[in-house]
């Protein structure tokens, strides 16, 4: 089985790459099965339709046009049936007090999603990559935060599949030197949670991309989510544009074999499906 579960298209803000686009990609390398995993940032982003829009360099940004992106999921499951399988994601960048607003939006939607990622992408409506989050903070500061925010709301919200790239601030500078092992009792704290609510991680092949000096998440934490019995692991590319779909897939595959795991996960309609590695 060869997939991949965390790719975006311009129905993601910061996409360009059409739908359709992507899908013959993914076709070209031979996966057996994708799924699209469009932004939502409530906090910083607003819906399609809102009268209250965000600006970026004079730009807005906004949420993933639900209606639009469904619609085109259908299109291209019918164009490309019998060459490849195409699953309908979300990626949920979730803070304390947008909880109530995603979990409205998967309501609504429940029943047209197979699979939804839980990010940490901002806290206090501060994204990470922007120096705003930064300012007067130390990288333990950065990082307490980031955890305690992720923490609160694997606590309190539960409409998601996996956690994704969960070291993210390792992206952009901000773990320190011993990113894990300073906060190893809150990440276990965050990963029995989540394990206990069936919930996986996603191993993020991006790291790659980003030339970090381990995978994402670390081993150190991948390795502790399998000591405490995770068995639900998704692999994904992040890839907003063509030339990074699929990446470094059989290298994941190869080093959770070495970390014990067994099998890696596909989702329909919110349900794990496990393959072996």
């Amino acid at each position: 089985m060869k997939c991949d579960y965390h790719m975006h298209s311009d129905f993601s803000d910061d996409s360009r790459t059409p739908m359709e686009v992507q899908v013959e990609r993914a076709i070209e390398l031979g996966l057996d099965e994708i799924c699209f995993t469009e932004h939502v940032d409530y906090g910083i982003k607003e819906d399609w339709g809102s009268e209250k829009v965000f600006y970026r360099d004079g730009k807005p940004i906004l949420n993933a046009n639900y209606p639009e992106y469904f619609h085109a999921i259908e299109i291209n499951r019918e164009k490309f049936a019998g060459k490849i399988k195409i699953k309908a994601g979300l990626e949920f960048g979730v803070q304390t007090h947008t909880i109530k607003r995603f979990q409205d939006l998967f309501a609504k939607y429940r029943d047209k999603l197979d699979f939804t990622l839980l990010s940490i992408h901002q806290v206090g409506d501060k994204e990470f990559w922007l120096p705003e989050f930064r300012r007067g903070q130390t990288c333990i500061d950065c990082n307490e935060e980031y955890y305690n925010e992720m923490l609160e709301v694997v606590k309190n919200f539960h409409d998601y599949s996996v956690l994704a790239h969960m070291d993210l601030l390792r992206r952009y500078g901000l773990a320190g030197d011993f990113p894990f092992e300073n906060n190893r009792d809150v990440i276990a704290e965050i990963l029995t949670l989540a394990i206990n609510d069936g919930k996986g991680l996603e191993m993020n092949t991006a790291s790659w991309r980003y030339k970090l000096n381990d995978t994402q998440p670390c081993r150190e934490i991948l390795k502790l989510y399998r000591d405490l019995g995770g068995e639900i692991i998704t692999l994904g590319s992040d890839a907003h544009s063509p030339e990074y779909l699929g990446v470094h897939m059989d290298e994941a595959k190869a080093i959770l074999r070495e970390l014990g795991f067994k099998t890696f996960c596909t989702f329909t309609m919110m349900r794990p499906e496990y393959h072996v590695l």
